[in-house]
């Protein structure tokens, strides 16, 4: 007696004796990273005749018995297995359940289904749904813009790549992978003759971090490029015909963020010569002078921490529209440095100079404060004006702004001390122009020219996405970090 058939769609909890056809998507194992990568299942992702998407699972001591006949894009028949509700947050279809393969568990390769069985298949999120599915798994569709990438041969260092996504409406988000994840991911960027226009990311799990939606990829992820998929082609002809006859975008996406070393000459040579983007750089110099006549510390707004306005009664936020904004003192240092080659000048924000002499400026505004004199107009700290003849390695944020006619300086925005190693690119937080990174502002009283002061909360800094647990993979690489840009 032939073993009746049944779709996914009439599957329900417990053991079940029928027999399902389906068409092994693709597979991935499960490990524990708190056990040093200890292997726990293999998850499967199976569809039907219906297109109705299932996940399955083996576990570890039954795997022998399977292993050699998993391969992606085959047709089994599956019999003899159980059906239980899956955890929301390991769900990667639309279906609340899961099949587990047991000791009775028949999986046989299938040549001739009893209808077609389709290729492939997806559930596509808008932004919306995604901000509504934080700590699920879900899939993603849309055009790739940017791309960040740090993949270190140094032994127990992380690798990251951040890439940033536009969907359909315009609106941006943040797919972020770690680790092994990241390092293919990278490799496949660099083994592309062209780069890719459009990606499908499968299994990812939605985090609002800062305000922002991050993406982060889970041991289930799978990336495909442009016409790797039929959603993915679709969408590519789509973006093409959008663009009205502007040239392809391959050529205009490859351009590499590396923290290179430059001479002083060869970063001033670098923004005159280059194309506008953002990149980092790393330098070393002497500090020559201190440009004291620009001041050392401002006040801030506690809000935006933009620069405040002075009144006659009150500090004004023109960012924030707030005429009576609460103040907080934050350091601005101009120095100017030199090497051998050329002389330049560096600013200093407020989290670098904090980090460097482990004091808030409103610290050291409280120890200078004189009775009846702005915070600003206070004499340099000894300390800031020890830092003239030392010499530094710092790493300089390099932004489109230093390739107008009017810039006239380059943010650092970090000081390596002796021991540190030259860093991989930031990928989330901080406000380059203010280096408001650290948080925690420490508020100091600050007079307004009636003599009355202001005070107010510490601002938070906003948060950054913690790294997934992924299994780590000891692949050495070159340091390197990729953009991408699309028109």
């Amino acid at each position: 007696m032939s073993t009746p058939r049944v779709f996914f769609s009439d599957l329900k909890s417990g053991k079940c004796s029928s027999a399902v056809e389906a068409r092994l998507l693709r597979f991935w194992e499960a490990k524990n990273v708190k056990r040093g990568g200890e292997l726990m299942w293999v998850d499967m992702l199976l569809i039907d005749v219906n297109a109705t998407m299932m996940q399955a699972t083996i576990y570890a001591n039954r795997l022998s018995r399977f292993r050699s006949k998993l391969a992606a894009g085959t047709m089994y028949t599956v019999s003899g297995f159980d059906v239980a509700r899956c955890a929301q947050n390991f769900r990667l279809t639309d279906s609340p359940l899961l099949i587990r393969f047991n000791d009775s568990t028949a999986f046989d390769e299938l040549i001739e289904p009893v209808s077609p069985l389709p290729e492939e298949g997806f559930r596509f999120r808008d932004q919306s749904e995604l901000i509504g599915l934080a700590n699920t798994s879900t899939q993603l569709p849309g055009e790739i813009t940017a791309v960040k990438s740090n993949v270190s041969d140094t032994p127990g260092e992380k690798s990251r790549l951040m890439a940033t996504i536009k969907l359909d409406k315009d609106s941006t988000v943040t797919l972020s992978f770690f680790e092994s994840q990241a390092e293919a991911f990278h490799k496949r960027l660099e083994d592309l003759h062209g780069d890719p226009r459009v990606v499908v990311a499968t299994s990812i799990n939605p985090k609002m971090i800062g305000g922002g939606l991050f993406l982060n990829a889970t041991s289930g992820t799978h990336v495909y490029f442009d016409k790797e998929t039929k959603p993915g082609e679709d969408y590519f002809y789509k973006l093409v015909a959008r663009d009205n006859g502007v040239p392809s975008a391959a050529p205009l996406l490859k351009g590499y963020a590396k923290v290179e070393t430059l001479t002083i000459s060869e970063l001033i040579s670098f923004v005159a010569s280059a194309q506008p983007q953002d990149i980092d750089f790393v330098c070393t110099g002497r500090v020559v002078r201190l440009d004291v006549d620009k001041g050392w510390c401002y006040v801030a707004c506690a809000k935006c921490s933009k620069k405040l306005q002075r009144t006659v009664s009150a500090l004004e936020c023109v960012r924030c529209s707030n005429p009576n904004a609460v103040g907080v003192l934050r350091y601005r240092l101009e120095l100017a440095i030199a090497d051998n080659t050329a002389e330049g000048t560096f600013v200093c924000f407020d989290g670098v100079m904090t980090k460097l002499h482990n004091l808030r400026a409103s610290e050291a505004g409280q120890m200078l404060a004189v009775e009846g004199e702005n915070p600003e107009d206070m004499m340099v700290p000894p300390f800031i004006n020890d830092m003239e003849g030392k010499t530094l390695t710092f790493q300089v944020r390099v932004s489109a702004f230093n390739f107008t006619a009017h810039h006239q300086t380059f943010t650092i925005t970090r000081i390596l001390k002796e021991h540190e190693r030259i860093p991989a690119p930031d990928f989330v937080g901080g406000n380059d122009e203010d280096d408001n990174n650290l948080g925690g502002g420490g508020h100091v009283p600050v007079r307004n020219d009636s003599g009355e002061g202001s005070s107010g909360p510490d601002k938070k800094a906003d948060g950054t996405p913690a790294d997934a647990a992924v299994e780590k993979s000891s692949r050495s690489s070159t340091s390197a970090a990729k953009k991408a840009r699309v028109v």
